[in-house]
């Protein structure tokens, strides 16, 4: 991917106010740094400090090619309030996805335990009777022949819990290379997006509601399930 200039990441930014921004994450960009130090969205950050003598942070995570709402706390206080608000199962979080095949009904719920796969493959899961509670409710907001448009909400928030529940149920993420059909290197990719977020960030307004624009490469297969293209 190539580099980013600061106008470009400011052009991604979907809500700002004094404890916190929302921006939209690009595909194929882990949001911070692993241990080889590869680019991360992170290092553009310094662009959104929009007059405050620090960067903001990452209040919560999303994977490499998981497009979306991503939210960041703008200075530590902020950032405590939002971890907070995270760990708490607080904030509301909607993705849609493209699966192959897709669920026979048109809502339901998915509880399968989650662990590493082994230590050595990083972030990698599998389904584990012994391993964390993880939970995830999904809606079918559309279909074609080979694929359904699912709205996943997150219960839980294990590392690749939608990629995983979604391929042991039998319904796999288009694009997915680690747990899905998708080849390792040149493949579609990953049709994973965090559409909405909705932060209880102040205790006297409404909790803030974001919708993040449905990015270019999953158009047409969301198109063809029925989505109308200005949601």
């Amino acid at each position: 991917m190539k580099m980013m200039t600061p106008e470009e990441v400011q052009a991604r930014l979907l809500y700002r106010d004094g404890l916190m921004l929302v921006i939209d994450k690009p595909a194929g960009l882990p949001v911070h740094r692993g241990p080889k130090g590869v680019e991360a969205f992170e290092d553009y950050f310094d662009a959104l400090r929009f007059g405050l003598p620090r960067a903001p942070a990452l209040a919560h995570r999303l994977d490499r090619d998981t497009t979306g709402c991503l939210v960041l706390g703008r200075h530590r206080k902020a950032l405590a309030l939002l971890g907070k608000l995270f760990k708490q199962g607080k904030v509301g979080k909607t993705y849609w996805a493209v699966v192959e095949g897709g669920p026979a009904e048109a809502q339901g719920r998915i509880d399968i335990a989650l662990s590493k796969r082994d230590e050595t493959r990083g972030w990698w899961m599998k389904a584990d009777p012994h391993g964390m509670p993880s939970a995830t409710t999904w809606k079918v907001m559309g279909r074609d022949g080979g694929h359904a448009w699912l709205a996943l909400e997150p219960i839980t928030g294990r590392t690749h819990q939608l990629r995983v529940h979604c391929a042991e149920m039998g319904f796999p993420i288009v694009g997915d290379n680690i747990y899905g059909s998708a080849p390792r290197t040149g493949g579609p990719t990953l049709h994973l997006h965090a559409r909405e977020v909705i932060v209880p960030i102040s205790k006297n307004k409404p909790p803030v509601t974001i919708a993040a624009p449905v990015p270019a490469h999953m158009g047409e297969l969301l198109a063809k399930c029925g989505w109308k293209g200005s949601e």
